[in-house]
């Protein structure tokens, strides 16, 4: 029987009673169709999978018992903050699922002078709750214990500057160096990737002025849904993840 493994949003604790938040319940009762006694994997995001059951069924809510906890060492060694260019719809969905799975530690979405999709702040707030429950599907899917924080998107100009504190921070540019000739120290490192249209050249200019380093991928043109999964698989062999 495949792995059944649910995200709690509540801090788990052995021999503690956890409610699952609606979404996760749904789940179970809809999806899953579990009972009264069936068992689980828990985990919310510190790091430790615990063993969860049952206890209790209503229409639309499930509490379990959380059981034993262990920690799970499948992180990848190379903290990457992955700057994306906000896509359309279900790109940018694929981009959050599939950088949570090659392990990706934080996702921040930045709207660019290319960007299609346009955000006012609550259809910004909307979208970041949204992908954060991808990123949570992916978490459970993957067996990570680890959740990547979906940040609010914000503009290219307001994220440049919280970007500074990173030693290492790598720009998607065809006219790049190659990145497999990257030599990388396993410390916490910025990529950054535009939109459909790839980022302006007033933005590539602002990037490199504030340190990012352009670099390429190989001889073709990638997707901006496909860009930074293939750069996080090559940065993650890079640094022995895989």
């Amino acid at each position: 029987m495949p792995l059944r493994r649910i995200y709690s949003d509540q801090p788990l604790q052995t021999g503690a009673a956890v409610t699952l938040r609606a979404d996760a319940a749904n789940h179970v009762l809809r999806v899953l169709r579990l009972r009264r006694g069936d068992t689980v994997v828990l985990f919310d995001g510190s790091g430790s999978d615990y063993a969860g059951e049952i206890t209790a069924l209503g229409r639309d809510s499930v509490t379990m018992a959380v059981g034993t906890g262990h920690p799970v060492e499948n992180e990848s060694p190379l903290a990457v903050t992955l700057v994306q260019g906000v896509c359309r719809g279900a790109r940018m969905d694929t981009v959050v699922q599939k950088a949570t799975e090659l392990g990706v530690a934080r996702i921040r979405p930045v709207l660019t002078a290319r960007s299609v999709v346009k955000l006012d702040e609550a259809r910004g707030d909307r979208r970041q709750a949204h992908w954060q429950r991808v990123a949570v599907a992916a978490a459970e899917q993957s067996g990570r214990s680890r959740v990547p924080v979906v940040e609010e998107p914000v503009t290219f100009a307001a994220a440049l500057p919280v970007l500074a504190g990173y030693a290492v921070r790598l720009l998607l540019d065809p006219q790049g160096e190659p990145l497999r000739a990257l030599s990388l120290a396993r410390e916490p490192l910025a990529l950054l990737v535009g939109p459909e249209g790839g980022l302006s050249p007033d933005e590539l200019r602002l990037a490199r002025d504030d340190g990012f380093r352009p670099v390429r991928l190989g001889p073709r043109i990638l997707r901006t849904e496909t860009a930074p999964l293939a750069a996080l698989a090559v940065l993650q062999f890079l640094a022995g993840d895989f």
